[in-house]
């Protein structure tokens, strides 16, 4: 009988359930892939990648004995979904339900075993009810705050823009020039966690990239605050990780959106060419103002260095950004690079404060030119420098900013706020707040939703006074209810509660977490700060919601570039299943190369994964039980390899034991014992030739694997080129003529060689 996948495929994936509930008796495990946000085009072949590993770890799990939480859900709000309604002029509401259809068969169709009975999707009101109460609690809290600020803003979505949302200064979204836009915000004051999301980093199983990229982004620095004094009778607080630099300061610079440079624009005796700098540098990104220093003096301004007295110009440039620090800084240009970039293009003074190298020189050394600190070192000076002058004192600084929370769009999680002229802002008293049905959901571009247009619902009574008051018309950003929809796939009936304590304390913290890097300083981030705030109020009761993280790497097309239907260069997991089935695209998917990196996709690949299962059909099965030695390294394998995410390496040692059977034949017992090794990567065959019932994975037996294998170190003139694994006590000529072959030696022996150094079972040098 041929191997029919259609078949057998459909055949399991409709007998096949996986729910799950709380069970004291078995130990949980949760594991977790980053929902999917639907698009209209529905998944392609690089999408499913984290979802098999996940899966493929799920029923490894299973067969442990462990009680898996594999659940998925959808994030469906957001600007996606709303910038193709204004497309095809289609409601996001149709649109998002038809993706979510459309990629949940998809899915299904690989035969991924979720816990569908927990399926979630945020643009449900009984989902984003919670997803407003959390907001609430953080409003009660002083978390959430209301404030005119500039903000990011993509002129083409027509919305702000988080810090994060900010890719190389365009849209993340639709790849428009972002610019700067003063605008009504709601701001979460994320920066108040910003020492536990550094400490607790420690605590957690991440790749160290990760780790690493979410320390930068806080970026904490240690320094000292500078209060320079003006002679308008004005401060400006600057922040410094090098006062031992302060006596080379030569100018103080502020960012054109320091609020000062407004205030005293009527004292300045050029205050036009002021006027048409700030009208420039306000409609550039901060990348772009990177690209080239420009500034312009504020004649008539000086500033008073506090260390010894002298008078230096205030200048504003684009350089420096109101996002960092105080919005000002002292500009040393000996010592800074771009600082002396400035100056020199500018004709501005430098002047060396630390000797050590040629200028601009920004490592440490002994202080010159600094007064009575002179031949200090500048390790010394920093800390003798704020001791002697009052307007120096010792600081700690953060690249991170809170978090631009409000988007002047529709298709968002109304912000449940009613402002009352009398009583001000109130929460509102009956979540979840729906979003109105509407017609016309075009941005207006003018800094308010198109929520504020809907005057019988922007017009509403206080809740508290009774007085005529007004709804809040911004809406929430995309990563509002993905930042705790984890906690919901615990519980994601419960009416009452945001989650059942008893069931999030059996089920917290996620076990595993799967999904891609480029979500480091963006959803991880805000995430981790949430759950820090739903465990200081009780509500979770672990300190961080991701034990685990691992990240796929992308599946490039034909051409190595990344997959996009604007490139035209996807492929459809569908023709592959109708022409393979899942479980080919499967092995596939998994025996392209190591999980984390990017690898070329060939559908001639699908070929040999075909071959491969065809011959695991069709394998002949002999009368008695035969101890199979390669069968017990292949479970030993197998095992480490799923537990290390080598996953192409398991399928190799399995493809390389069935290729063993395919000439010799194997007992039922042992094809069995294949089979289970097999199932959690392809799922329908293994269980359709399968007659052990019992679904719990192998064990090896430790007589058979005894190690009988060395790993030789393979040098040509004494350096490291390779290396081999053979079977032990091998003399010096067979070693010698297997390595020979190998073609990362071959490329280093050149020419007739000279001699040959063996250590048997350990070494062979090849000298030329």
């Amino acid at each position: 009988m041929n191997y029919d996948h259609k078949f057998i495929e459909k055949k399991w994936q409709e007998r096949e359930s996986f729910e799950v509930e709380e069970d004291s008796t078995k130990p949980k495990f949760y594991c977790l892939d980053m929902f999917p946000y639907p698009s209209g085009v529905g998944l392609h072949v690089g999408h499913p990648r984290g979802y098999i590993a996940s899966d493929i770890v799920s029923r490894y799990k299973r067969m442990q004995g462990f009680n898996v939480l594999h659940p998925m859900g959808w994030d469906t709000f957001g600007l996606p979904a709303e910038n193709y309604a204004i497309k095809t002029g289609v409601h996001p509401k149709i649109t998002v339900a038809e993706n979510v259809a459309k990629f949940k068969t998809q899915l299904k169709q690989l035969g991924l075993s979720y816990n569908w009975s927990r399926e979630i999707n945020t643009t449900d009101p009984n989902y984003y009810k919670w997803t407003q109460w959390i907001f609430l609690r953080m409003f009660e809290q002083g978390l959430a705050y209301e404030q005119v600020l500039p903000i990011n803003w993509c002129p083409s979505c027509k919305t702000g823009l988080a810090n994060e949302e900010v890719v190389a200064g365009k849209c993340e979204r639709c790849g428009a020039n972002v610019t700067k836009k003063n605008i009504r915000q709601w701001v979460l004051k994320i920066t108040k966690y910003a020492d536990r999301l550094l400490e607790d980093l420690d605590l957690l199983d991440w790749p160290e990239k990760i780790k690493e990229m979410q320390r930068n982004w806080i970026g904490k620095s240690y320094g000292a605050d500078v209060l320079f004094k003006l002679n308008n009778g004005k401060e400006v607080k600057v922040f410094t990780t090098r006062p031992d630099t302060l006596f080379g300061v030569t100018l103080l610079i502020l960012s054109p959106e320091h609020p000062l440079v407004e205030s005293v624009l009527s004292e300045l005796d050029n205050k036009q060419d002021v006027i048409n700098y700030l009208e420039e540098t306000k409609n550039k990104s901060d990348i772009e103002r990177m690209e080239e220093k420009t500034g312009v003096p504020l004649s008539g301004l000086f500033a008073t260095n506090p260390v010894n007295g002298k008078q230096i110009p205030v200048w504003i440039a684009n350089y420096i950004l109101s996002s960092y620090g105080y919005g000002a800084i002292m500009s040393v240009p000996a010592h800074d690079q771009r600082d002396y970039e400035f100056a020199k293009k500018y004709g501005l003074e430098i002047i060396e404060v630390v000797s050590g190298g040629e200028l601009p020189y920004t490592g440490e050394g002994n202080l010159v030119n600094s007064g009575s600190f002179n031949g200090i070192k500048s390790s010394e000076a920093k800390d003798k420098i704020i001791k002697e002058f009052d307007s120096v004192t010792k600081s700690i600084n953060y690249k991170l900013r809170d978090w631009v929370f409000s988007r002047q769009r529709y298709w968002g999680e109304p912000i449940p706020l009613i402002h009352c002229e009398k009583c001000g802002i109130v929460p509102e008293e009956n979540i979840p707040l729906e979003l109105p049905e509407v017609e016309n959901y075009q941005p207006t571009g003018t800094g308010e939703s198109p929520l504020a247009a809907i005057k019988e619902w922007v017009n509403v009574k206080c809740p508290k006074c009774g007085g005529d008051a007004k709804r809040e018309t911004n809406t929430m950003p995309q990563w509002a209810g993905s930042c705790w929809y984890y906690l919901r796939f615990i519980d994601p009936d419960n009416d009452n509660a945001l989650v059942d304590p008893q069931k999030e304390k059996y089920f917290q913290p996620v076990d595993l977490y799967i999904g891609g890097s480029e979500h480091a300083v963006l959803h991880l981030l805000y995430a981790r700060f949430w759950h820090k705030f739903l465990y200081d109020i009780g509500v979770v009761s672990t300190k961080e919601p991701f034990l685990k993280l691992k990240n796929q790497g992308l599946i490039m097309a034909y051409d190595g570039q990344k997959m996009s239907k604007s490139k035209g260069n996807t492929v459809s997991p569908d023709e592959m299943i109708e022409k393979y089935g899942a479980d080919s695209l499967r092995l596939y998917e998994m025996f392209l190369g190591p999980f984390e990196e990017s690898v070329a996709w060939n559908d001639n690949g699908l070929i040999g994964t075909r071959r491969f299962l065809e011959k695991v059909w069709s394998i002949n099965l002999v009368e008695g039980n035969i101890e199979d030695r390669l069968l017990h390294q292949t479970i030993k394998k197998v095992t480490k390899d799923i537990e290390e995410f080598k996953f192409n390496t398991a399928i190799s040692s399995m493809m390389i034991l069935i290729n063993e059977w395919v000439k010799t034949g194997t007992s039922r017992e042992n094809f069995d014992l294949f089979l289970k090794l097999l199932y959690p990567f392809a799922p329908h065959i293994s269980q359709e030739l399968m007659k052990d019932s019992d679904l719990s994975w192998p064990q090896f037996s430790e007589f058979l694997v005894e190690d009988d294998v060395t790993t030789i170190a393979i040098q040509v003139n004494g350096k490291f080129r390779d290396s081999v694994q053979l079977a032990k006590g091998l003399n010096q000529q067979e070693v010698e003529n297997i390595v020979l072959e190998r073609e990362k030696v071959k490329k280093w022996v050149s020419g007739s060689i000279k001699k040959v150094v063996f250590i048997p079972d350990k070494l062979i040098n090849i000298l030329v």
